[in-house]
């Protein structure tokens, strides 16, 4: 009997992981960036507390959800970046007849329009607002797409005038591709795509849509990115 190979042994237990929809559908939700109570999460997958734990369980045991305790209530949130990166690499990899399936209730349909329109992508931009941001980031010479995502010396520049903080302490690259799973193209992550979506949740930019990852822009949003990166209205809508 031939020795097994332990990154491969290591791989079946990660995909182990993925391989329930339970699971996928909280590791899904939790993209939003923010920490969930158990409750909640077992709210928005259907499934009784009860039988969510262990699968929390799991996953926190597998290192792809971390805990913090607030009081009496436990809460779980991806456990890092990567762990983002991997769960919205997968869906963008999913076929396109996926995405395509008709929706069942009107819900499904609002829920499907709006996380088409904009979402967060753990902590930066995603959907056709994310797009939106990206292309025009590039267009304008702030970003490079030619060899990776990199931001110029001139869109360094544009985040410090536009009082953007962008973190550049971690080790987290400044700027990052993603493939954008509804879009089917990449935009903008890393520590910049990070602060660029702080910022437009801070400032009132953007608003977030019910209790998932959804956001919409406001008017006072649709003004600041006509101005700053001259991005049309209509792309927005």
């Amino acid at each position: 009997m031939t020795a097994r190979e332990p990154c491969a042994t290591a791989l079946a237990s990660l995909a182990a992981l993925l391989a329930d929809e339970t699971r996928a559908g909280c590791l899904l939700a939790l993209l939003d960036g923010r920490a969930w109570t158990a409750g909640e999460l077992a709210r928005h997958v259907r499934v009784a507390p009860s039988t969510l734990t262990g699968h929390l369980n799991r996953l926190v045991d597998g290192g792809l959800l971390a805990t913090e305790r607030q009081g009496r209530h436990r809460y779980v949130r991806l456990a890092d970046p990567r762990t983002a990166q991997l769960v919205e690499d997968l869906a963008a990899h999913l076929p396109q007849e996926a995405l395509l399936q008709v929706p069942r209730t009107l819900r499904e349909v609002r829920t499907r329009s709006a996380l088409a329109r904009g979402r967060t992508c753990y902590d930066h931009l995603a959907g056709r607002l994310g797009i939106a941001v990206t292309d025009a980031l590039t267009a304008r010479g702030l970003l490079r797409q030619d060899a990776g995502f990199a931001l110029t010396d001139a869109g360094l520049a544009w985040f410090g005038e536009a009082g953007i903080t962008v973190d550049r302490s971690t080790r987290r690259p400044l700027a990052r591709s993603c493939l954008d799973w509804t879009e089917r193209r990449p935009h903008l992550g890393g520590a910049a795509g990070a602060a660029l979506c702080r910022y437009a949740l801070d400032t009132g930019w953007c608003v977030r849509v019910g209790t998932g990852r959804a956001i919409r822009v406001t008017p006072a949003g649709e003004s600041a990115l006509a101005d700053l990166l001259g991005i049309d209205r209509r792309a927005l809508a």
